[in-house]
């Protein structure tokens, strides 16, 4: 499973919001100032587990400030629950050993620690299999496929899926930059830092019909058709299709291009086909190939 997605540049906007110095962000969640200073410069990265404490402080849900792509695995569960291998360990009665084990997909856990671990993680027993499941690069039982999950609908669901399948190697924009591309579009200053933070959190949800450039500013920044943005859950359905294709192989370049062939982007029956081939490589059958 991939990792929550850190922003070092977002961590630091978020920072300077609540008026924190590097030395007191780093005081709440146990670190040194220094620490913090080189997770925002991109310098290191932190621990898992220190990530739902950072959140806490900064005052954000997890799920927006750091988000992730795909359900959890084993490792997961415990760096959202706050918790090192060490704590973990300690909480079960247990070396770090069978944790390891399980997390790198090497041995499962023994049934005593279930049940236990569970609990330490403030999960079910089944979640916490179905987690060990997809350690092993299992698809858990009933577990969702790609194409059951569901489709982003809000505004803020949409950005946040934008973000989390940014290209590999890249960081999603910050707040500062996406208001910045979208005030260029309407060649005017139409929307703040706090607006766009409202908008990618949900606690606004309505941009208005009169002010389009906002929609086409996050189009532009995230390289896809403004329609993915637009309440039109069959356009969103089919560039999901589209972005998770590209996603499988590290490359949003081809949908970024076609978002700029025209004003009105990616036309409607191009989507349908790479949402259609994007079907068809997770089936293993191409459409069209009859052979």
């Amino acid at each position: 499973m991939p990792p929550r997605l850190f922003d070092g540049r977002r961590v630091r906007a978020a920072r300077r919001g609540k008026d924190l110095t590097q030395k007191q962000l780093g005081a709440a969640v146990g670190v040194t100032g220094t620490a913090v200073a080189r997770w925002e410069s991109g310098e290191d990265f932190p621990p898992g587990e220190k990530l739902p404490a950072l959140a806490a402080v900064l005052g954000e849900p997890i799920d927006v400030l750091f988000p992730r792509d795909g359900m959890p695995d084993l490792a997961d569960l415990r760096c959202d629950a706050g918790l090192s291998q060490r704590e973990a360990a300690e909480a079960i009665g247990a070396s770090r050993v069978p944790l390891s084990n399980a997390e790198r997909g090497k041995r499962k856990l023994n049934d005593a620690y279930i049940e236990p671990l569970a609990n330490a993680y403030k999960a079910t027993t089944e979640e916490l299999l179905a987690a060990q499941e997809r350690s092993f690069g299992n698809l858990a039982p009933d577990e969702p496929s790609a194409e059951q999950r569901p489709i982003p609908r809000t505004l803020a669901e949409k950005i946040t899926y934008m973000m989390t399948t940014y290209p590999p190697g890249n960081q999603p924009p910050q707040d500062a930059e996406i208001a910045q591309a979208i005030n260029a579009k309407a060649g005017r200053d139409l929307v703040t830092v706090d607006v766009v933070l409202a908008l990618r959190t949900g606690a606004q949800t309505v941009v208005g019909p009169q002010n389009p450039a906002v929609l086409e500013g996050l189009a532009e920044v995230f390289g896809v058709p403004v329609m993915y943005f637009q309440p039109n859950e069959q356009a969103a359905r089919q560039i999901t299709e589209v972005a998770e294709l590209l996603k499988a192989i590290n490359d949003r370049k081809i949908l970024a291009l076609a978002a700029r062939g025209n004003e009105d982007g990616l036309s409607p029956d191009m989507i349908s086909i790479v949402a259609d081939l994007a079907a068809g490589i997770r089936t293993g059958t191409i459409p069209g190939d009859d052979r």
